[in-house]
């Protein structure tokens, strides 16, 4: 009846919810259209002669610069790391972070790995190789520099193959490299680079005009990636080309911007780069400046090439003068704590936005910080997990009691609401007006028992998203088996948690969280009112295990929380139930 329909419906209700929110609301998010930003004026750099540069005033999404021939395609697909990087002089970069080098012909930074982090959980695995040089298949790099102005298309500009000359070959922490090239008109081109104790560089351009003739040029930026990288592809996950313009965050996806080509936006601060799930590579201009940004792809003899560029103003630099640009460039993990912390140092607007908070963000951050605070204190993730629902159930304590009290109530009058049934079993509309009687006479309210559920599912995707999207969720350990709660429980009941030598197959890989998390589930809808119509009783009866396989895919963290959070309402609702005399 009405009772028995609204707790279906809550329990229903709340599997849409978990999968359906972020469905919908990221097909809704606004894609931005091409404008043509009036930051700047400039000239294509197909015209200086250099590839893969910036073009403040160009939509047709192509690239200035050399396309990739067949032979060259080819040459590139057998190209290996090792041979690429070897066949360039380099400044090395060695902090206690990263590892890689910067390219001297083009002046790149385009290879890096993060020490911090690991392929696998194996300690022995692969670093994570977060930038590639050119001349890779999945070539990753960023690249700095400048573009003539107006009736400048006469200077000459260092490019991607000019060979630049460093004061050091070694690029640590208090320790820059300087590159300098000299262009034979009287500019002396130089290109000052620092890296922090974490993961961002600071390039800083210089130009010094020796000549007799005042030089109009625009700073730029760019990160250029070769290949569709391969993505989780998951709804609640942005992975591809994103950025903040106008205090706006814009999330571009790898086949959309197929199908776009370019999109252009002017913007005054912000950043812009490109995302993977765990890992960032992004620009960030001077935040003062109004600047000209591009999301932009186009194919290479078949093959997928993306970039994010920006155009800054042009600076005029005086016969005997110079000038100088500045800009950011983070390459690394995208911890939450140092992307806020360096939002506040270089006042970037909304830096935390490259991890995927979604639109729960207001409920996803605190909950990911409460973590964060508890396992400085506890040293376990997945111990934080268990205080946290402690904690969110003593804030939702006097909802829930009021809930479970109106259950128990429920519960006890089961018996006289069976005897209305026989009663006027064929008459619905009376028996309804009875049942309404009797709610109203002991002060009963039947759709007060979905409150718990309710209250729950707010909290359960907060919580999937932070272990889903965070890294230092990545490979954090709770006890036992469980060695990563970003990951699904990785035993399974088919095979006897590895008793039995046999992989199952995903659909079978029913842990033992999940077991826990279904046979508390099963268990705590015993203590609610029982449906006295079979179709629901059998519905009540399966939905513990749809829920046992359901979550079997999801982050164990999660799970742990799920089965730990209905421990916890089972307690607090057998209390209540003892002390109404209702028999539990």
């Amino acid at each position: 009846m009405f009772e028995n329909r609204n707790m279906v419906l809550a329990i229903l209700l709340s599997i849409a919810i978990v999968v359906g929110f972020e469905l919908y609301f990221q097909s809704k998010k606004p894609v931005p259209v091409a404008v043509s930003p009036d930051a700047t004026s400039t000239t294509t750099g197909s015209q200086s002669g250099l590839s893969d540069l910036p073009s403040a005033t160009s939509t047709s999404g192509e690239l200035p610069g050399p396309v990739v021939t067949a032979e060259q395609a080819s040459e590139i697909a057998r190209a290996s790391r090792d041979d690429v990087l070897a066949a360039s002089q380099r400044v090395t970069i060695v902090t206690d972070r990263l590892q890689g080098s910067i390219s001297l012909v083009g002046g790149r930074i385009d290879d890096l790995s993060l020490l911090d982090y690991r392929e696998e959980l194996d300690l022995n695995s692969d670093k994570i190789v977060l930038l590639q040089p050119r001349g890779m298949e999945n070539a990753y790099y960023a690249s700095f520099g400048w573009v003539p102005g107006t009736g400048m298309e006469s200077v000459v500009l260092p490019d991607s193959d000019t060979v630049w000359q460093a004061d050091r070959r070694q690029l640590m922490v208090g320790a820059p490299v300087t590159l300098s090239w000299e262009n034979g008109q009287g500019l002396t081109y130089r290109k000052t680079i620092a890296i922090d104790e974490n993961y961002m560089f600071t390039v800083t351009e210089n130009v010094t005009n020796a000549s007799d003739s005042t030089v109009n040029l625009h700073p730029y930026g760019l990160i250029s990636r070769r290949t569709t990288p391969e993505v989780t592809g998951f709804y609640i996950l942005h992975e591809g080309l994103l950025g903040v313009f106008n205090e706006t965050l814009s999330e571009v996806d790898y086949d959309d911007l197929q199908e776009t080509g370019v999109i252009e936006n002017a913007t005054t601060g912000g950043w812009i780069g490109i995302t993977d799930k765990y890992w960032l590579a992004a620009l960030v201009p001077d935040q003062e400046q109004t600047i000209g940004t591009r999301f932009v792809h186009r194919l290479d003899n078949g093959t997928d090439k993306y970039q994010v560029d920006f155009l800054s103003p042009v600076q005029s630099v005086q016969p005997g003068g110079n000038t100088s640009s500045t800009v950011h460039f983070f390459a690394g993990a995208k911890q939450a704590l140092l992307l806020d912390a360096y939002s506040e140092q270089y006042k970037v607007d909304r830096f935390d936005l490259a991890i995927d908070f979604g639109w729960f963000y207001f409920l996803t951050k605190p909950i990911f910080y409460a973590l964060l605070w508890l396992n400085d204190h506890v040293g376990n993730l997945g111990i934080a997990i268990l205080i946290l629902t402690v904690g969110i159930k003593l804030i939702f304590f006097p909802l829930a009691n009021k809930s479970y009290v109106a259950m128990s109530k429920m519960k006890k009058l089961q018996p006289k609401m069976t005897e209305l049934r026989e009663q006027y079993g064929d008459d619905k509309a009376k028996l309804n007006q009875e049942m309404m009687a009797l709610y109203k006479k002991e002060k009963a309210n039947p759709a007060a028992g979905c409150l718990p559920i309710l209250i729950q599912i707010p909290v359960f995707f907060a919580l999937y998203k932070v272990l889903f999207v965070t890294i230092e969720m990545r490979h954090a350990p709770f006890f036992g088996w469980i060695q990563d709660l970003s990951a699904p429980d990785p035993t399974s009941l088919f095979n006897l948690f590895g008793l039995i030598p046999w992989d199952p197959p995903g659909f079978l890989m029913i842990g033992v969280w999940p077991l826990l998390m279904g046979i508390s589930m099963f268990l705590q809808q015993k203590l609610n009112p029982q449906p006295a119509d079979p179709v629901q009783a059998k519905i009540f009866l399966f939905m513990p295990l749809m829920f046992t396989f359901l979550l079997a895919s999801f982050p164990a963290g999660l799970v742990v929380y799920w089965a730990w959070n209905n421990s916890l309402s089972i307690l607090q609702q057998w209390v209540i139930m003892r002390r109404m005399g209702v028999k539990a």
